[in-house]
């Protein structure tokens, strides 16, 4: 072959015009293209080492294919059918790996599609396929809490019961504090909204202080009772628990609230000594979840105060504000769906990793 590539491949009856239509193709696979342009560039008495640099390809590749089609014409282009059984995907060892902590030698906490393919022989796109079949989530991370309180089954059938079955002729609230929201203004103007664009706001910001929320949640008509405040200690609290008594006058109210330590202060307990009218219930420890005023405080954040932009804590307070009033004027109640039983089961669960088969 030390002069072949010099002299030009002779073609076939009608194959040139086969390998034009290769050449022109838009559906044909990119290999086959790209053998076409081999053999015809070789028919046009190209040298071997100009078509390797001409198509992007070694110079053996294109003594190759030249070959190929001297011996078997176009046919000779194609891939050749491989012999053997496919390979078979160990289906239960992807997951078994999967679950498996990595290798040290990777120095990663947790398996990737492409990590694993390799690892294992298998292309990326099958290991996903397998996750997706699965339910497996590797990427994905959660974190939880069990509650310790000696008191978790008589709390949580309190405060279930409050939700589920309140007592008649009484007001049962829901209350909390949402503290340090920052009054955040943008250092660039934020750009609305438009067709086809999301509104856009810039990365940086100017801070201008925090303030706490107070809310009080009815429970059986969502109404809110909130306060502002620029701390959250226990004399705030104590101011916010007259504004509700208030509100309420003349009724028996039942307050459900977290552990938090201004929730419990002496000067607290003492007032509420002085009102008998008012009922406390605890949440768990570490179960503040239980709250359902935490639902309304989500919805603020995400309706209200995340997106907002505040030139002073003043300004923050006044549009929370405007938010509550606009929020008791279509306000509805929460629907608690979970059972005191329904929680107890979950919250009991085993606390050995033998598990019963």
């Amino acid at each position: 072959m030390g002069n072949r590539g010099a002299v030009a491949l002779k073609l076939r009856d009608g194959d040139e015009q086969e390998l034009q239509r290769l050449l022109r193709s838009s559906t044909a696979p990119a290999g086959l293209v790209q053998r076409a342009r081999i053999v015809l560039l070789a028919a046009e008495g190209r040298t071997n080492t100009a078509i390797a640099g001409q198509v992007g390809v070694s110079r053996p590749t294109v003594i190759s294919w030249r070959n190929r089609y001297e011996a078997r014409g176009i046919g000779g282009l194609h891939d050749d059918e491989r012999s053997g059984r496919p390979r078979q995907i160990d289906r239960l060892d992807v997951i078994t790996v999967t679950l498996t902590p990595p290798p040290k030698k990777y120095g990663i906490t947790h398996w990737s599609t492409r990590l694993l393919g390799a690892h294992l022989g298998i292309s990326d796109h099958a290991v996903a396929t397998i996750w997706r079949d699965y339910g497996v989530q590797p990427w994905r991370s959660e974190s939880f809490r069990f509650s310790t309180d000696p008191q978790l089954e008589a709390k949580v059938v309190d405060v279930v019961g409050l939700y589920l079955n309140p007592p008649e002729n009484a007001v049962v609230l829901s209350i909390d504090e949402k503290s340090q929201i920052q009054a955040l203004d943008r250092s660039a103007p934020v750009l609305p909204m438009q067709p086809h664009l999301i509104e856009r706001r810039s990365h940086d910001y100017i801070r201008h202080g925090t303030s706490t929320l107070f809310a009080a949640l009815d429970v059986a008509t969502g109404k809110i009772t909130g306060r502002m405040s620029d701390r959250h200690r226990h004399q705030e609290f104590l101011t916010f628990l007259r504004q509700i008594a208030r509100a309420y006058p003349d009724q028996e109210l039942h307050l459900i609230m977290d552990n938090y330590s201004a929730h419990k202060h002496a000067n607290v307990k003492a007032w509420l000594e002085q009102n008998p009218r008012i009922t406390v219930h605890f949440t768990p420890t570490h179960a503040s979840w239980m709250n359902m005023v935490e639902c309304w405080f989500s919805l603020a954040e995400r309706q209200a105060i995340h997106r907002g932009t505040y030139r002073s804590v003043r300004d923050l307070n006044t549009k929370i504000r405007a938010y509550i009033d606009g929020w008791n004027d279509r306000c509805h109640p929460f629907a608690w769906t979970k059972t005191a039983e329904h929680i107890l089961a979950k919250a009991n669960r085993k606390k050995t990793s033998v598990a019963e088969h």
